[in-house]
Order: structure tokens, then C-alpha cells, then sequence
């Protein structure tokens, strides 16, 4: 019997010890590097009310300070010669640390990666660096260095109000001041456990290494996280806009979307990718928006949607990984179009002008996208789509780390292979299944927007808003004579396009990403 309690108590022992993170392999033998990643389920959503942004300064910090062994400095003069890098990332629900080096020195380089995870140095210096470049990024930057990114932040602002996905990963202003590095200390005790933890790893590694990696990695926080639960946001109530005025702005950002109750996790994901690629894939010409807006109107740089967050889109041309969500919405990005200050100091013969092309680039991308709800796609536009995307997915894992990245997101959304199992659905999609698919999840009748424009736009842009007024685009007399009888004709169609607005707000660009909603 005692020997029984014994072999029990062992069993018990070695339970609690063993690892208890999920691994996702990649196994690439011949590949002479090898790629980790670490991704933690927390995000900003675990951030504490006063004090948003922990989440981010902590991953942050771990990234850029030392360990109890080397500073930053020392680690970054050790790296050098190994070619080896290594960078941290926060999103909503996830953080993920990505280090990448050449095989051979995958030993020397391994102390590195253990400390930086283990045992961070957590020194005053490094948290007083990592704090101020959040400050200032939350403070200025943001509204500073591209309206287009400024408006989508704040659209998600508007969109998930009062709710755990409403600030910026990065925190907010009131939430950054308060926080201090003990706050930090406990964050990462709190959050950044081997409970909520997911390994992953690709190239040259051998099976004993990745074995010392579960184990050394079993020395993580012992703490069961406890993690809120995604907010999912009410669908807006009509169409409800928000105005950001801001000195000198060189046009008008818009954003707009709705709450998607679907993401990669269901098998519709793939007919919206279809609808979605026609209507507005980013950065492509072909796009029914971006051939009707710039194209034919020369109005903007590009006009483009999404079924899901795009990070950075100002920056990537392809979807990156780290970012995935479960709390999901659609949206429109209508890159900056001219204001009625800038059109009048280009062309005296639009001197009588009130509002620039905000209204109508609106009201244009909205009647494309009921066109598409009502008519559907056609079996030609279908088939070209389609074939496309099969292609043009397969490009997002280019790299390992790639490849790496998407397929620890595809766990997230209980999927084993996002990429291969979005081809096979695409294969077997029907033009029908992508009419019934809009059908059920889009429409234009409710729906946030935010324009970040000038202040010398806002009031005139808000005034035509409110009303409902005729907004008709105006042009240049050369642009003006060079067009088509059938753009003119549209035009006029497009100008007293139905969009009733229910409510629209002018806010300060100083008072934006300050504090939460509560």
C-alpha cells in the first residue's frame, strides 16, 4: 500500500512538472537555420482598467532589455556575427516573441533565447526607454504619421467601445503614466505562463533540442491565467460617424466597418475571401473600389477591404501572423481624398467648393458594395477571383518564419493548416456559395465610420453628413474634360446615393487615444 501512495505521489509529481505547452513543428531538415516562436495568449485584452498598454510594454520589454546574465547592449554585440535576430509583438488576444539563426549557432544563440524568456533583467533604464517610445508613440506618433493607420485605429476605437478590444495595443495615454515597472514584474508572473503558451518551431533543430526547449520552458510562471473573454461589439445602430479634425491634414482618411461574425475558424471565411478580393484586396488594382475610385477618378492612392485586421497595411503588402483575433469585423479603407481647402489651392475654378471628396468617395464605395450584396458576382469575375486567391495565398508563406507564423495562428482558429485548407475550400467554392455568403454577413445599412480630415473640413463634411445632401465630386477642367460620358452619368447617381447618417460627432485629434471609454 505505501508502495502504491509512492509510485502515486511520483506520478502526481511528475504530472505537475512535465510541460504543458501545445508545440507546433515544422520540420525542414535541410534548412541550415532554425526559427522559434512563443506565442502567449494574453494580449491587451488582459490589461488592467487604468492601466492599458501593460501588456505591450511588458512583451516589449522582454524583447528589448537584457536577461540576469547580459544587457541589451551585450546581447546585441553577441548577435552579430551569428546573423541571428530576434523581435517581440503584441495584439489583441496574443503576444508572440520570433527569434531566428543560422543552425550552427543554434547552441551558442539558445542561452540568449532561454534568458530573454526565463529571466528578463526588468532594469529601470530599459523600462524608462520602453515606456517613453510607447508614450510618444500613443502621444504623437500615431496622430502624426499616417492618417490612413490613424483612422483604422481609431475606427476600432469607435467600433469596440467600452469593451476590452477598444484601446490601442500600445495603451493609452492616462493608461501608460500609470504604470511602473513592478506593474510590469507582475504582468509577465500573471500572463506570460507555460499554461497559456504555445511553442513553435521550424528548420534544422534535432529532436533533443526541442525536447531541453519544452523542459527549460516548463520553468515559466506557474500561474493558470485567467483570460477575458473577447467582446464581441453590438452591430452599430444605422450609420454613426465620427470626425476627427486634426491642423493640416493633407486630406480625408476614411474608415469605416461593422462588427463579422465569422472568421477563419468557419468554412464561409473562404466565399468572403472570394467577395472581399473582388471587391477591395488590398493593394491590388484589379479591385472593383480601387478601379472606380482611383482609377477612373484619380481621386485617391487606394481604396481597399478587409474581412479581418490587416496589420499595418500601410507597410505590408502580404498578411503577416501574430495578429489573430476572435473577435471579428469587416471594414473599408479609403486612403486619404482631397479636402476642399487642398482642392482650391490647386485649382482656382473650384474656388465656391464647401466640402472635398470625402462625402462622395463614400457614398461610391457603399453603393459597390449593395451592388455586390444585391446582384452577386458573376460566374467570369468568380472564376478569375478564385483563381487568383489560390495562388496568391500561397505567397503568404514565402519565408519558414512564415510558414511557421501561419500555422500556429491556424491552432488558434482550430485549425491544423489555414493556408492548405482554405485552398481546398476555395477549390471546391461555387458562385453561389459566395452570393449566399455576402447575402448573410455583409451589409451597408449599420455602420461606424471615421474620417480624419482637416480642421477646416470637418464642420462643412459634418454639415453634409447630417443632411443627407447632394454631394457631387468635383474635378479639375482638365481631369474634368478628359473623362467619359458613362463616369459623369454614374457620378451623378453616386452624389444622391441614399446614405442616411443617423449620428456624426467632429472630435478633436488632441483629445483622441487618451483614456477609455467606460
Amino acid at each position: 500500500m505505501k508502495l502504491h501512495t509512492a509510485i502515486l505521489a511520483v506520478l502526481i509529481f511528475v504530472c505537475a512538472s512535465a510541460p504543458a505547452q501545445e508545440v507546433v513543428e515544422l520540420k525542414m531538415p535541410k534548412l541550415n537555420k532554425v526559427v522559434i516562436k512563443f506565442m502567449f495568449r494574453n494580449g491587451s485584452i488582459c490589461d488592467p482598467g487604468g492601466k492599458e498598454g501593460l501588456t505591450g510594454l511588458t512583451t516589449s520589454l522582454i524583447a528589448e532589455g537584457g536577461t540576469k546574465d547580459m544587457t541589451r547592449s551585450q546581447i546585441i554585440d553577441m548577435m552579430y556575427p551569428m546573423a541571428a535576430s530576434y523581435s517581440g509583438s503584441v495584439d489583441k488576444e496574443v503576444s508572440v516573441f520570433t527569434f531566428e539563426v543560422p543552425t550552427v549557432y543554434l547552441e551558442q544563440f539558445y542561452p540568449i533565447i532561454k534568458g530573454l524568456l526565463l529571466t528578463p533583467s526588468f532594469k529601470k533604464d530599459d523600462f524608462d526607454r520602453v515606456l517613453s517610445n510607447a508614450q510618444n508613440y500613443v502621444d504623437e506618433v500615431i496622430r502624426a504619421s499616417s492618417d490612413e493607420e490613424y483612422g483604422k485605429k481609431a475606427l476600432e476605437d469607435f467600433l469596440f467601445r467600452r469593451t476590452n478590444y477598444q484601446h490601442l495595443v500600445a495603451g493609452t495615454s492616462k493608461g501608460l503614466r500609470a504604470i511602473t515597472l513592478n506593474d510590469v514584474k507582475m504582468q509577465y508572473g500573471k500572463f506570460f505562463t507555460r499554461h497559456n503558451l504555445t511553442i513553435g518551431i521550424a528548420g534544422g533543430y534535432t529532436s533533443k533540442f526541442l525536447a531541453s526547449l519544452k523542459s527549460d520552458m516548463g520553468g515559466l510562471s506557474q500561474v493558470h491565467p485567467v483570460i477575458p473573454e473577447p467582446v464581441r461589439p453590438a452591430m452599430p445602430d444605422g450609420i454613426n460617424v465620427e470626425i476627427i479634425a486634426k491642423d493640416n491634414a493633407l486630406g480625408s482618411a476614411i474608415s469605416a466597418g461593422f462588427p463579422l461574425d465569422v472568421t477563419r475558424a468557419s468554412d464561409d471565411f473562404a466565399a468572403l475571401m472570394v467577395a472581399n478580393s473582388w471587391l477591395g484586396e488590398h493593394r491590388k488594382s484589379y479591385s472593383r473600389l480601387y478601379q472606380k475610385i482611383r482609377e477612373a477618378r484619380s481621386m485617391n492612392y487606394g481604396d481597399y477591404t478587409y474581412i479581418e485586421w490587416y496589420e499595418n497595411g500601410g507597410e505590408h503588402m502580404l498578411p503577416v501572423t501574430g495578429v489573430p483575433r476572435s473577435s471579428n469585423y469587416f471594414s473599408i479603407w479609403i486612403r486619404p481624398v482631397q479636402t476642399a481647402k487642398g482642392l482650391k489651392a490647386q485649382y482656382p475654378e473650384l474656388s465656391d467648393i464647401n466640402i472635398g471628396h470625402a462625402h462622395f468617395a463614400l457614398r461610391m464605395a457603399l453603393r459597390e458594395m449593395s451592388n455586390l450584396i444585391q446582384n452577386g458576382m458573376s460566374e467570369a469575375d468568380f472564376n478569375l477571383t478564385r483563381e487568383f486567391l489560390r495562388s496568391y495565398i500561397k505567397l503568404y508563406i514565402q519565408s519558414p518564419e512564415q510558414q511557421l507564423g501561419f500555422l500556429m495562428d491556424s491552432r488558434f482558429y482550430g485549425r491544423n493548416d489555414y493556408i492548405r485548407e482554405m485552398d481546398k475550400l476555395l477549390k471546391k467554392l461555387s458562385v453561389s456559395d459566395v452570393n449566399r455568403a455576402v447575402k448573410k454577413y455583409w451589409q451597408t445599412g449599420n455602420m461606424d465610420v471615421v474620417i480624419v480630415t482637416d480642421k477646416t473640413e470637418a464642420a462643412a463634411l459634418a454639415n453634409s453628413l447630417k443632411s443627407n445632401a447632394i454631394s457631387p465630386m468635383s474635378y479639375s477642367a482638365n481631369l474634368k474634360s478628359a473623362l467619359s460620358k458613362d463616369i459623369m452619368e454614374e457620378d451623378k447617381l453616386v452624389e444622391k446615393y441614399a446614405m442616411p447618417v443617423k449620428t456624426v460627432t467632429i472630435v478633436n485629434s488632441d483629445e483622441t487615444f487618451r483614456a477609455v471609454s467606460r
